[in-house]
């Protein structure tokens, strides 16, 4: 798990002195990695009682077209491209950013599958 609190080091380089330990609260857990293939999802309590919603495994994205101004819901071919990580690419994992390729085109990512569990995305 990531600690997602301060840096220990300043931007100039120099230290900061702990002033207290890690808590944890300010720990991070696992990424999603929302994969292609039948849906799968999981609700995670958050701080506060929230929840969040990871997606584990997807097959389907609202596609928006913005000549046409309408959304279709269509299968998920491949992972074309991923900025996050070249090695999303090829191993199919969907994150904000990434250019699917589905039934309608190509198309890219505006939604945080890991957070929100669901797959939105703009045609190319």
């Amino acid at each position: 798990m990531r600690w997602q609190g301060r840096s220990n080091r300043k931007y100039t380089g120099g230290r900061y002195h702990r002033q207290r330990k890690k808590k944890a609260y300010e720990a991070g857990r696992p990424a999603a990695e929302t994969v292609i293939g039948g849906e799968k999802q999981k609700i995670i309590r958050t701080r506060g009682g929230n929840i969040k919603v990871r997606l584990l495994r997807c097959e389907y994205a609202n596609v928006a077209d913005p000549r046409s101004g309408t959304t279709k819901k269509a299968r998920i071919i491949s992972v074309k491209n991923n900025p996050a990580n070249q090695f999303y690419t090829r191993r199919n994992i969907v994150t904000k950013g990434a250019v699917i390729e589905t039934e309608l085109g190509d198309a890219e990512v505006t939604s945080r599958p890991g957070q929100d569990g669901v797959v939105n995305a703009r045609l190319i």
